[in-house]
C-alpha cells in the first residue's frame, strides 16, 4: 500500500549533502531526463569556481529552506502536534535528531526539563533542531508550535557532540545515521494503518526509501554523505543525474516542498505555481559542492600498512579499475550493472538506469554501513565482499592492508 500523496521526505537532498563550522559540497541544477526548470550544470567544480556569495546562499536554503513542506508535515501529516505532545529532547535525540549548540543561550541546557515537550518548542523557537523549522506563536502567553517543515539538514547534517551525544557544532553533508526517519514518521496521526506502519518501523536508523512512495516498494537504502562531490557527475546510487537531478526530486517528491518536478522515465510531472524549489537549485548544488569529504581522524589507521594496502589497491586488489581518479570512482564515464558489482538489483531496476554507480571514497571510513543498501557492516566486509566476487584470492594479511587504506582516505 503507498503512503498518502507523492510528496514527503527523509532522503533530504540528497542530499546529499559538510562540515557544520565547516561548509559543503554543492552542484547546479540540471539532470538526466528529467527535473524541470533549473537551469545549471553537472560539471562544476569546488568552491574555486563557485562564487563565494551563492556557496553562502546555499547552505542558508541546504540549512533551513523547507520549500514549503510544512503543507505536508503540518497540514497534512500533523507532525507540529505529535511534536507539541509526545517529542521531548530526548526522544528526538532517541531517534536521531541532532540539536545545534552554537545558537543555545548559556547554561539553558541545565536549566530546562529535558523530559519536556514543552522544551523541544523551545528549542524549536530558538531554530536549534537541525533540519527542522518551527513557527513558534504566543497564544494567551503561551508558546506553541503552529507549523513545522523539514530541510535538506535533517538528513545530511549531523553534530560534533562537544556538550553531550546530538548536541554540539554543525556538521553539514556528513550523512544522518542515527536518523531513524520511519520511525518518526510513523507518529504521525495520518500514517496509522498497518500496512504502512509496517513499512515504516522496518527501516531502522540510517535508512530510507525515496522512491516507496512512489512505486509501493519497501527497499531501503542507507542515508548517502553529501560532501565530496566536487567533480564527480552523478550523485546517485543509480547515477540518475547530478546533484540538483535528487535535489529537486527528493525536495519535490520526498520532503513535499512546493516545486516542479518532471521525469517521464518515472512517471513523475508534478507543476507548482509557484515553483519554490527550482529557483534556488543552483545555490543549493553549489554550497553540496564545496564541501569536501572529512579527513579521517589523527592516528585512525597504520601508515605503513596502508602504503601496502595502497599498492594492492592499484595492483593485486584490481580496486583502480573502478575507484579510479581523485575522487575514486569511474561515474564520470561508465555505470555498472548489479551482477558486475555482485549486488541486489531491486534499487537499481527501481531507478532510471537499472545500474549502480562506483561510490566515491574521499571519507569512506566515516559512514558504515557499506554499499547501498548498508549490506556490508565493516570496510572488511566490503573487502570480503570483492575478494570473493572477483576470485581476487586475498590473504588475510592483504585484506586488512586494503582495510587500512581504506581507511586513510
Amino acid at each position: 500500500m503507498r503512503p498518502i500523496s507523492a510528496t514527503w521526505i527523509f532522503a533530504a537532498a540528497a542530499v546529499i549533502a559538510a562540515a557544520g563550522c565547516n561548509d559543503n559540497n554543492t552542484r547546479g541544477a540540471g539532470g538526466t531526463g528529467g527535473t524541470a526548470g533549473a537551469a545549471g550544470q553537472g560539471g562544476m567544480g569546488g568552491a574555486g569556481g563557485m562564487a563565494a556569495s551563492l556557496v553562502e546562499q546555499g547552505k542558508e536554503i541546504f540549512r533551513y529552506d523547507t520549500f514549503g513542506d510544512e503543507a505536508l508535515w503540518t497540514d497534512v501529516l500533523q507532525m507540529h502536534t505529535v511534536i507539541s505532545t509526545a517529542v521531548d529532547p530526548l526522544t528526538a535525540l532517541a531517534v536521531g535528531l541532532k540539536v545545534d549548540a552554537s545558537v543555545l543561550p548559556e547554561g539553558i541546557l541545565e536549566q530546562v526539563d529535558l523530559t519536556d515537550p514543552v522544551t523541544t518548542v523551545a528549542l524549536l523557537k530558538l531554530n536549534a533542531v537541525v533540519g527542522l523549522q518551527g513557527t513558534v506563536e504566543d497564544i494567551d502567553g503561551t508558546d506553541v508550535l503552529t507549523s513545522v517543515g523539514i530541510t535538506c539538514a535533517v538528513c545530511h547534517s549531523i553534530v560534533d557532540d562537544s556538550v553531550m551525544p546530538g548536541i554540539g557544532n554543525r556538521l553539514d553533508g556528513w550523512p544522518n545515521r542515527d536518523l531513524d526517519p520511519g520511525l518518526v514518521l510513523s507518529l504521525s496521526p495520518a500514517l496509522q494503518d498497518p500496512a504502512t506502519q509496517a513499512v515504516l518501523t522496518s527501516w531502522g536508523p540510517g535508512m530510507y526509501d525515496a522512491y516507496w512512495n512512489q512505486d509501493g516498494v519497501n527497499n531501503p537504502q542507507v542515508i548517502p554523505p553529501a560532501w565530496g562531490l566536487a567533480g564527480v557527475d552523478l550523485e546517485t546510487f543509480t547515477g540518475e543525474g547530478p546533484v540538483s537531478y535528487w535535489n529537486s526530486y527528493v525536495a519535490v517528491t520526498q520532503m513535499g516542498g512546493q516545486g516542479t518536478f518532471v521525469d517521464e522515465r518515472l512517471g513523475i510531472d508534478i507543476q507548482a505555481d509557484p515553483d519554490l524549489v527550482t529557483p534556488k537549485l543552483e545555490a543549493l548544488g553549489a554550497y553540496q559542492l564545496s564541501v569536501s569529504a572529512p579527513a579521517p581522524p589523527p592516528g585512525s589507521y597504520d601508515e605503513s600498512s596502508a602504503a601496502l594496502g595502497k599498492t594492492l589497491f592499484e595492483g593485486k586488489a584490481q580496486c583502480a579499475t573502478c575507484h579510479s581518479g581523485p575522487s575514486f570512482t569511474d561515474a564520470n564515464e561508465r555505470l555498472h550493472t548489479p551482477e558486475e558489482v555482485g549486488l541486489d538489483p531491486t534499487l537499481a531496476n527501481r531507478g532510471t538506469t537499472g545500474m549502480y554507480r562506483t561510490t566515491p571514497l574521499r571519507g569512506v571510513w566515516q559512514h558504515p554501513p557499506y554499499f547501498h543498501d548498508g549490506s556490508a557492516a565493516t570496510l572488511a566486509d566490503v573487502v570480503d565482499h570483492y575478494d570473493a566476487l572477483m576470485t581476487l584470492e586475498l590473504t588475510e594479511a592483504e585484506k586488512a592492508y586494503l582495510v587500512e587504506y581504506l581507511r586513510s582516505l
